[in-house]
Formats: C-alpha cells, sequence, structure tokens
C-alpha cells in the first residue's frame, strides 16, 4: 500500500529528514513518533503530497506517487495537527465544499456526509463550525478528511489537545477505520495511545530512523522484559538464594530478569514452605524508549 525508499528532505543547509524507508500493508497503522524536532511532520507532508521529497521513492496503490502527486491524493485523507476549519460554515456546508473539491457529485456528497455524521456521533445542529468545542471541530475535521472515502489515511496529531474522553473517542474511531481496511499513518504524543493502536511503529531522532518495528519488536531492541514475583511466607529467613526482596503491602516481592531466572525463583519459594501469588511481566514503553534514544 505504502512504500517509502530513501525518502529525504533538505531545506537550505538543514537536513530535516535523511534516508526514511518503510513498507506499509493495507488496513495496519503505523505510528511515527520522536522528539519535537525529529521530522514527522514533514515525514507526513511527503506521504500526503503536500510537499516534495529532496530526494527518495515513494509508491503508493503501487504508483509512483512524486510523479503523480495530485492523483494520488485522490485516495488520501489528511489531517493536520492545528485543524483551519472554515469557522462561518455549518458542517453540511463545510463537507459540501470538500466534496465538491473532489469531484463528488450533491447526492453522493449528501449520503456520505450523513453516513459520517452518523458515525462521528456529530450533529448537524445548525450551529456555525466557530460555535463547536474543541472535540467536535476535531470530529469536523476528520469527517472532511473522510468525505471522499480515502483508502489512505494520514493524520498529524489526531487527539491533540482533546479531553481524555473524546481522545478514546477517536482512537476507537481509528480502530474502526483500520477494520474497514484502511491504511492509516499517525503521529502521537501520547505514546500510550501509539502502544494501544499501531501495528508498527517507526521512531525517529533528528530527522533518521532509529528504528521500525512491532512493539514487541521493539521491546527487544530497547531492553528485555522482566519479571516481579509476588509471594507469602510464613519464615522470609528460610528463603536463600532469591537475592534482594522486600515487603509490598501484604506480600513479599522480588524481580527476575529472565524467564529461567523466574523459574529458579519460584521453586526456591515453594521449597521454602511459601507461597507464590503472582507474577508481573514489564516492558520497557515507548517513552522509556525515547529517553534512551535522547533528543
Amino acid at each position: 500500500m505504502i512504500t517509502a525508499r530513501d525518502l529525504s528532505k533538505v531545506y537550505g543547509k538543514t537536513t530535516v529528514l535523511r534516508n526514511i524507508s518503510f513498507d506499509l500493508d493495507e488496513g495496519r497503522i503505523l505510528g511515527i513518533i520522536g522528539h519535537n524536532g525529529a521530522g514527522k511532520t514533514t515525514l507526513l507532508k511527503i506521504l500526503a503530497g503536500l510537499i516534495e521529497p529532496s530526494g527518495g521513492q515513494l509508491a503508493i496503490n503501487g504508483k509512483n506517487a512524486l510523479n503523480n502527486p495530485d492523483g494520488i491524493r485522490q485516495v488520501i485523507g489528511y489531517l493536520p495537527e492545528e485543524s483551519r476549519l472554515y469557522e462561518t460554515m455549518r458542517v453540511n456546508e463545510y463537507l459540501t465544499f470538500f466534496g465538491e473539491i473532489y469531484g463528488m457529485d450533491r447526492s453522493s456528497i449528501r449520503a456520505r456526509s450523513r453516513e459520517l455524521l452518523d458515525w462521528l456521533a456529530l450533529e448537524d445542529n445548525g450551529k456555525k463550525i466557530g460555535e463547536f468545542s474543541k472535540g467536535m471541530k476535531r470530529k469536523a475535521a476528520i469527517a472532511r478528511s473522510l468525505i471522499h472515502d480515502p483508502s489512505i489515511l494520514i493524520y498529524d496529531e489526531a487527539t491533540s489537545g482533546l479531553d481524555p474522553m473524546t481522545s478514546r473517542h477517536i482512537i476507537d474511531l481509528l480502530r474502526d477505520l483500520r477494520s474497514r481496511k484502511k491504511t492509516i499513518v499517525l503521529s502521537a504524543h501520547n505514546l500510550y495511545q501509539v502502544e494501544a493502536i499501531c501495528d508498527q511503529i517507526l521512531i525517529l531522532r533528528r530527522g533518521e530512523r532509529v528504528a521500525l518495528g512491532t512493539i514487541s519488536e521493539l521491546r527487544e531492541m530497547f531492553g528485555s522484559v522482566y519479571y516481579t514475583v509476588f509471594f507469602t511466607i510464613g519464615d522470609p529467613e528460610r528463603i536463600r538464594g532469591i537475592g534482594d526482596f522486600s515487603r509490598d503491602g501484604g506480600y513479599f516481592r522480588v524481580n527476575a530478569p529472565s524467564v529461567g531466572e523466574m523459574n529458579r525463583i519460584t521453586q526456591e519459594i515453594a521449597s521454602a514452605g511459601g507461597a507464590v501469588e503472582r507474577v508481573e511481566s514489564h516492558y520497557p514503553s515507548l517513552e522509556e524508549m525515547l529517553v534512551k534514544i535522547g533528543a
């Protein structure tokens, strides 16, 4: 669906992106993360056909996107971080305006608008867009990005500045879009959302690709899993050789750096007359990964 090879962008003497490559299949979500200035928005604008790369190749749906940017834009829905809406318009007028830009006839626009407004729980209550809440404005911008039923969505900070309930609703909408075989590329500062929804994650640092993979693959790259064993025992003095352990509420706890060590510790506890209550797995988070790579 999307094939990017060695995409680069240079402004004067400043290299914003350097040799970014990835593949993304239909019905998958790619999350792009990195510190401010990493090149996320520049990459999204290149994918959306809004700016030309200084070098590299980009194919969308098997077609060269750099040779025919206007044609490619017909299959893309783009959502910028800051949606500049026509606030004097009502939402139906807004969607009609953009539907006509995409060459849709009036009956198709009306049917598609009703479908989107229902799906987004966005009422056409006669208000002008400028009177909408921030969450409603974001939904209007999402509806605009979907009016022509694109197969690829490029979303820059889809939940930026929204309250937790509205953010959660939009994340659920993105899951629904994936189930409808939409291919989605998004950036987000909310790393928990990226972990929860993305099939692949691309980490950028100063315009360069640091890592690309599933969350499981990234965890393997940036740190091993460790385990915490919670247990009870009548006489803690009977335990030997499990390392430092501490009391945690009504339990004792001890960390194990591997499955093998965790098994050895649980056997030691059982041999000493204790009982293992539970074992928790701990993985490096995306936030910890970004801290590790630095700005």
